[in-house]
């Protein structure tokens, strides 16, 4: 035995036996209420399921327990709130049954209260794609039991079988996520904002499994397109993490060139803006290196995807977001505004790796480019506009007039949200975007949203009920009878990462944290509090967090108190606009920011 136990040893030490480890914690969770039962005689003691346990089985009386009981005519069943929208499964314990054998009982996992109540029939939406949140479970006599990898909050449990007796002494929701610091952060005088900045970072987060996905429940896949507002999140939040490199990498090592990533030309770009922005806020020169040919082979893809004339020519499947998908205009509008930034990012990818020849051609392009989607529009959309206004293709005040502030948040998108919001700020619309994300993001909240959602539309909202409650008789169920494309009813996801868009902008434009030099060597500290009065806040870098905090005073001017590592160089905008002058900053130390003008 002894020579055996050394041999493991051995075999493990040379990785042999060795796996891939999980980057990933579990969390066991009690529910906080039960907002539902079945049967109520056949239920006894569901209330001690609400308190906290231990995950082990235990020879305890039938007084300390929760019994569910079924006969031939009634089949008990329970709905239990976990309190927010989580990433995982469930654990069960169980307790001595009179039969002495395993009892089945069905479950039922909701990102909202109605959805799990409902039942898998082709017309709600409700589906077991990607994720299982509808099955059935043999739960053990005296034992413990797990099940379940999906996104929830709500969980049903039914007991199907007739005359069974089931002793529970717990069920937990098993929270799986990556412990992470959130070395970023947000605060001001509106608490509603405050509560957006975190849901948005909090949705990311639980998408922040082994990789990067779209949705927890839903899109459990490396979309690298719907990525970009997530990474963004990233930087603002939690700073460099692996999450977004291992999915770069996985997303280009399953598309050779000149396969499109996903099957869709533009998120190829969005790969290349991702790749941009992650080395700017990052500043690992080792991992851009390692993206050389890819980046290099790929520009010179787009580069035969114009013309001579500069229009864009891309293939594939042409998309931005689902509620401009049917807009080809917009499409063509928007494609274009994506290759003017692809060459932009190309431009200074190629400089920062030393590739000055196809910098230049990539330049050219660009040029060519931005001459060519001048003479385009919108279409009637703002997803356009955000993008053309981003590109240069379009004035950003004159998108933002006609386009983007025009009724305010309807016709926004979870998505391009976030492009919209950017787009609003350069055409130094800043309260117009606050209001807008009051309004949009916090409406979801209003709703009792605890994640953002894949999409959302103020249409919905009259007449609907909130999620975290079963529907009442003459309400809409907002997540059942609303959505289109791909996310139709139930099956539409209530934790999607790309919905995340508030969070970084917040921190870029109200905090006013611009990202100069890679690395974070350089940032520009230029803030736009609208009608706050403070912000407070930090900002991860590679060298440790930037505390920052902002205050209006009765003149309007913003006094700010700056503590930067002394490896960041601070930007801060000249008195007269916003233009950024240097200023080299040791920590701590106190300036005064005069309102921008732009």
């Amino acid at each position: 035995m002894k020579h055996l136990l050394i041999l493991i040893a051995l075999l493990c030490s040379c990785g042999v036996f060795a796996g891939q480890r999980d980057s990933r914690v579990r969390e066991y969770l009690p529910p906080v209420r039960i907002l539902w039962q079945q049967g109520g005689e056949q239920i006894s003691g569901a209330d001690r399921l609400l308190r906290p346990g231990n995950g082990q089985s235990e020879l305890v009386s039938s007084g300390d327990i929760c019994i569910m009981k079924s006969s031939s005519a009634g089949h008990p069943a329970i709905l239990l709130d976990f309190g927010r929208e989580l990433q995982g499964g469930l654990q069960f314990v169980t307790g001595m049954s009179p039969a002495g054998k395993p009892i089945a009982v069905r479950v039922r996992l909701g990102e909202s209260a109605s959805e799990a109540m409902c039942d898998i029939d082709g017309l709600n939406g409700a589906t077991n794609d990607h994720a299982m949140r509808d099955f059935t479970l043999q739960l053990p006599w005296l034992g413990v039991a797990e099940a379940g990898n999906s996104g929830f909050r709500f969980v049903r449990i039914d007991l199907p079988d007739d005359h069974v007796e089931l002793h529970l002494k717990e069920i937990r929701a098993v929270s799986t996520f990556r412990d992470l610091e959130y070395k970023g952060s947000f605060r001001c005088n509106d608490e509603r904002l405050n509560r957006i900045w975190q849901t948005g970072a909090y949705t990311v987060h639980l998408n922040m499994q082994e990789y990067l996905w779209d949705g927890i429940k839903r899109d459990r896949l490396v979309w690298v397109g719907d990525l970009h507002p997530e990474v963004m999140t990233v930087c603002a939040a939690f700073g460099n993490n692996d999450v977004v490199t291992k999915s770069l990498d996985l997303i280009r090592d399953i598309t050779p060139l000149p396969q499109w990533m996903n099957g869709i030309s533009s998120y190829s770009v969005w790969w290349l803006l991702i790749q941009h922005d992650w080395y700017l806020y990052q500043g690992n020169r080792a991992y851009l290196q390692a993206q050389q040919s890819y980046i290099t082979g790929l520009l010179e893809l787009l580069l035969t995807k114009i013309d001579n004339n500069g229009v864009e020519r891309l293939d594939g499947n042409r998309f931005l977001d689902w509620p401009s998908s049917e807009n080809a205009g917009a499409i063509h509008a928007g494609l274009q505004s994506l290759m003017v930034q692809a060459f932009g990012a190309g431009v200074r990818l190629c400089l920062w790796l030393g590739d000055d020849e196809l910098a230049a051609r990539c330049e050219a392009a660009r040029t060519k480019a931005v001459q060519a989607g001048k003479r385009l529009n919108p279409a009637g959309t703002k997803q356009a506009a955000a993008l053309m206004a981003l590109s240069g293709l379009l004035p950003a005040a004159e998108a933002d007039k006609k386009y983007l502030s025009a009724g305010g948040a309807k016709g926004f998108s979870t998505f391009y949200g976030y492009y919209m919001l950017k787009a609003m700020a350069e055409a130094g619309n800043y309260a117009g975007a606050l209001d807008v994300v009051r309004t949009y993001w916090g409406a979801m909240l209003d709703l009792g949203a605890t994640t953002f959602w894949e999409d959302f539309d103020l249409d919905w909202l009259p007449g609907a009920a909130r999620i975290d409650s079963l529907v009442p008789a003459g309400k809409k169920d907002i997540h059942r009878d609303y959505g289109n494309y791909c996310y139709r009813g139930y099956r539409h996801s209530l934790c999607h990462g790309w919905a995340s868009g508030p969070t970084a902008w917040l921190s870029r434009y109200v905090l006013g944290v611009e990202v100069v030099e890679p690395g974070c060597r350089v940032v520009s500290i230029s803030p736009h509090l609208g009608d706050l009065q403070w912000v407070e806040g930090t900002f991860p870098t590679p060298y440790g967090v930037i505390e920052i905090r902002h205050e209006k005073d009765a003149n309007g001017q913003i006094h700010s108190v700056v503590n930067a590592p002394d490896e960041v160089t601070v930007l801060r905008p000249a008195p007269q606009h916003s233009c950024a002058v240097h200023l080299k900053t040791f920590a701590p130390y106190t300036v005064t920011l005069l309102p921008c003008t732009r």
